[in-house]
C-alpha cells in the first residue's frame, strides 16, 4: 500500500479527527496550527483545506483561516432525510435478495455495546456509521456505496454531537440498532422501514433540540 502524501495525511487528519471533535465546532483553524499538530508543511495543508472547502465541510476566511461551522438545522435535517432514503432502500433490497449481513451486524452491535461512556463517543459513532454502511454495502451497488460514504464525516459529526447533547443516548442507539437488526434478520420489510425511520427521527430530534 503506497504511503500517504502530505495532502492525503492532512485531509484524513482534518476530516477524521478535527471535524468530528465537538470542541472544534465554530472554531477557526490556521494552516500553521495544523502543521504544528501533524508535522508537515503548510502547502499540503492548504491543498487539503481546499478539498474540504469544496465539500462544504469548512469555510475559508481570508486572514482568519478555516472555519469549522457547526452543522445547521437544515443540513442535519437533509442528512437524515438522505440517510433514510438510502438505508430504507438497502434494508428492503437486502431482505428481498436474501443478502442481509446478519452476522456482521451482530458483531458490530456487540462492539458498540463495549464502547459506552463519553470518552469513547467518537469510536462508538464510527461503529454506528459502519453498522449502517454494512447494510448499504450488502446491496452490491458500488456507486451507492461511494455516495453513502460521502456522508460519513457529517454523519459522525452529527452523531458525536447527539451523544454529547443527551445523556443516555448511547443506550437508546443500541436499542434502535437492535430493532433494525431484528427486523432485517426476520425478513420483515415494513418493520425494518419503521425501525430505521424511528432511529433517524430520534437522532434528528436530539440534534435539533439539544
Amino acid at each position: 500500500m503506497p504511503a500517504q502524501s502530505g495532502r492525503e495525511k492532512a485531509y484524513a487528519f482534518l476530516k477524521e479527527t478535527v471535524l468530528t471533535d465537538p470542541d472544534m465546532q465554530g472554531r477557526f483553524l490556521t494552516e500553521q496550527e495544523i502543521a504544528d499538530r501533524i508535522g508537515i508543511s503548510r502547502t499540503p495543508i492548504r491543498e487539503a483545506l481546499l478539498l474540504l472547502a469544496a465539500e462544504d465541510l469548512v469555510q475559508l476566511v481570508p486572514k482568519r483561516g478555516a472555519h469549522i461551522a457547526p452543522l445547521s438545522g437544515r443540513e442535519i435535517t437533509e442528512l437524515m432525510e438522505l440517510r433514510g432514503i438510502v438505508e430504507r432502500y438497502a434494508a428492503e433490497h437486502t431482505i428481498e435478495a436474501g443478502t442481509v449481513p446478519v452476522a456482521k451486524l451482530m458483531e458490530l452491535l456487540d462492539r458498540q455495546r463495549e464502547l459506552m461512556g463519553p470518552d469513547q463517543a467518537k469510536e462508538f459513532i464510527a461503529i454506528d456509521h459502519l453498522f449502517h454502511a454494512t447494510m448499504v454495502a450488502a446491496v452490491g451497488n458500488e456507486l451507492l456505496n461511494r455516495h453513502y460514504d460521502g456522508l460519513r464525516s457529517r454523519q459522525i459529526r452529527a452523531g458525536v454531537v447527539a451523544l454529547y447533547n443527551q445523556t443516555g443516548r448511547q443506550e437508546e442507539v443500541l436499542g434502535e440498532h437492535r430493532a433494525i437488526l431484528d427486523a432485517v434478520a426476520s425478513g420483515d420489510r415494513e418493520a425494518a422501514r419503521t425501525a430505521i425511520s424511528a432511529h433517524l427521527e430520534s437522532t434528528l430530534k436530539v440534534l435539533l433540540t439539544g
